[in-house]
């Protein structure tokens, strides 16, 4: 896994997002969230970036067949 650290997760749309992409593009949906991310960057909304940024780091976490986290 590239990214170790668990995503913020602002609300339930993240995850919606997230499952669109993940359906849509397979294995390079982490690819297009950071493509919009860096698309929303040029374009200067910051929040947008943030955003799509946080799913990509989703996306990338729920592709990994692992558990992660504390497993009690």
């Amino acid at each position: 896994m590239r990214d170790t650290t668990v995503p913020y997760i602002a609300d339930r749309s993240d995850l919606v997002r997230a499952h669109e992409l993940m359906r849509g593009f397979g294995s390079a949906a982490a690819d297009e969230a950071t493509a919009r991310a860096t698309q929303a960057r040029d374009r200067d909304n910051v929040v947008q970036f943030c955003r799509w940024r946080q799913v990509a780091r989703l996306v990338t976490l729920l592709a990994h067949p692992a558990a992660w986290g504390t497993i009690h």
